[in-house]
């Protein structure tokens, strides 16, 4: 009993150490020539920003001229909750927004009492204070009354911004920038090396006696 067990224990043995030399084998045979990694790692998906890359933001300008107010109703209704926007209505958790687009940041409004974190602010509620605002609220004064996290969506906000303006206020609203045009920060830089160069050019020729 003992040899046969024995000859079974040999034959599992032998079995597994033949699998274990096929597998280093395989291994060897697939990783040959293939440990370096590639150049490129992966494949590129059509509509998805490079890593290290952001899609360029749309200015609120250009989502403004394209908006829709009565979408922007419907994105009101968020807000319903805690505003009325019409003339003479009453405040609730929030101010009443009328007329609210080019007014004051955090004054009147009948009253209402607003954290002093926005009423420090200054300033008014122009296209893109509001665009900053509603983006998210704690970002733009940290300690605001608001406990609304904000809109995710430019567009949402664009159409919830031109329908506030439809109620009372009625501000032109600002042109869009040109297509193509640079921001105004790479404008600035662009700028910047276009002096650096002048600069240079004007040493070299002064060097060389020009």
């Amino acid at each position: 009993m003992s040899g046969r067990f024995n000859t079974i224990a040999g034959w599992v043995l032998g079995a597994g150490i033949v699998a274990l030399g096929l597998s280093s084998l395989s291994r060897h045979h697939f990783e040959a020539d293939k440990n370096e990694r590639p150049a490129t790692m992966g494949y590129p998906i059509a509509g998805v920003a490079a890593e290290g890359g952001a899609a360029a933001a749309v200015p609120i300008e250009t989502l403004l001229a394209k908006a829709d107010p009565n979408a922007g109703q419907q994105v009101f209704q968020k807000c319903a909750a805690c505003h009325t926007v019409t003339q003479g209505g009453p405040n609730g958790v929030g101010p009443n927004l009328y007329g609210v687009v080019g007014d004051e940041i955090a004054k009147g409004r009948g009253g209402f009492a607003f954290s002093s974190s926005l009423a420090g602010k200054g300033g008014k509620w122009d296209f893109k204070s509001l665009d900053t605002w509603l983006t998210n609220p704690r970002g733009f004064a940290d300690g605001t009354k608001m406990t609304f996290a904000g809109l995710d969506s430019p567009e949402d906000r664009a159409n919830v911004i031109v329908y506030l303006n439809k109620q009372g206020s009625n501000v032109p609203l600002p042109a869009a920038p040109a297509a193509g045009a640079a921001p105004a920060g790479d404008a600035k830089a662009g700028d910047a090396k276009a002096g650096e160069a002048k600069a240079g050019d004007a040493a070299s020729g002064a060097a060389s006696g020009g």
